[in-house]
């Protein structure tokens, strides 16, 4: 009886030290039996009072790993369920300080939030995982999409959180993965949104867009229209301009009349045949926003096309690691693509 005294003296002691709400919650939690404590785990809290400890990363890929990194240098905790990951992903993760936990289950134990950054056509299949693993572990950290997918996309994933409980934070990433002088924007909406806000205090640019779901997922749709679509566009023109003979008759024409436009191709395209393969469900899941507000879908159904051939190619195949440590020539870089795509 003096032990359990004792014990309950404590809990209600730590609830005053801490902010009350949460220890005390965890008390009634232990004298009722009804969660298994972690060791040394502290109560969770949810909302914008959670306390941020540990993030986990679906996938520590180019822009997870970066991201990751970030975080960790930061003094957060940033853990990964590597167990079927390929060797580069497990690589990537280990040189940014990106701890293996094995198990998606592990993950969510541990994890105050989960940031899901991967291929877009894989952001439901993969929420609907982590949901399951939430289920076996009787944990419910905040859920983040950070993935380029539609409004209709995402209110599936929201409620495939809502299902078991778990609170949902809808993001986008706007810009590239945050190394040296890159500094990406993350926006976030929906009623999770203060939560999610909190990572803003740990080295990224967060952009809060209000309370209202689906506007951060608007604004990527919206932007990526204009950035990954063009660079569609400039794929085939530039190609289309090799295989006819007039490529440099068009880049002098464009250093004169549209010096912007080229440097824009000059720069982005280079970098954009390893992300090709991710960035065929982007288009996808753009065209079908687009549907969904009445506009044609057939502009981004075709930018998934290009790129779903340039993922084919030998630039194309190559990891972004390679990509970045190689400098072609435009011209040179043009030649490769026109070779290895289609003729018809």
């Amino acid at each position: 009886m003096v032990d359990e005294l004792s014990r309950r003296a404590f809990l209600w002691t730590t609830a005053l030290a801490v902010g009350g709400a949460a220890a005390a919650e965890a008390a009634q939690m232990q004298q009722s039996g009804s969660h298994e404590a972690q060791p040394g785990a502290a109560p969770r809290r949810e909302g914008k009072d959670m306390q941020l400890r540990t993030v986990g990363i679906m996938s520590p890929g180019d822009m997870g790993s970066a991201v990751g990194q970030v975080l960790a240098q930061h003094g957060l905790t940033v853990i990964a369920a590597l167990g079927e990951r390929s060797p580069r992903t497990k690589a990537l993760a280990a040189q940014v300080g990106i701890a293996d936990v094995d198990t998606m289950e592990n993950l969510v134990r541990q994890a105050d939030v989960v940031l899901s950054i991967l291929d877009p056509d894989a952001a439901i299949t993969a929420a609907e995982r982590v949901a399951e693993a939430m289920k076996s572990a009787g944990a419910t950290p905040l859920y983040a999409d950070c993935n380029s997918i539609a409004v209709q996309s995402a209110r599936r994933i929201g409620t495939i959180m809502q299902g078991v409980g778990a609170p949902f934070a809808e993001a986008s990433i706007i810009g590239a993965p945050p190394r040296g002088s890159s500094k990406p924007r993350i926006y976030v909406s929906g009623p999770q949104a203060a939560a999610f806000a909190q990572l803003g205090q740990f080295g990224l640019t967060v952009r809060v867009l209000g309370p209202e779901e689906g506007r951060a997922k608007a604004i990527k749709i919206c932007y990526a229209t204009l950035t990954k679509g063009t660079q569609a566009l400039c794929t085939e023109s530039f190609v289309t301009a090799k295989r006819l003979g007039v490529l440099e008759g068009l880049r002098a024409e464009l250093e004169g009349s549209q010096p912007g436009l080229l440097k824009f191709a000059e720069n982005g395209l280079q970098q954009m045949p390893p992300k090709a393969h991710r960035w065929i469900g982007e288009m996808h899941e753009i065209a079908a926003t687009y549907q969904g507000v009445g506009l044609t879908p057939k502009m981004l159904a075709g930018a998934a096309e290009i790129y779903r051939d340039v993922s084919q190619t030998t630039l194309g195949r190559e990891s972004p690691e390679n990509q970045r440590t190689v400098a072609r020539p435009f011209d040179e870089f043009i030649a490769l693509l026109e070779r290895d795509l289609p003729r018809g």
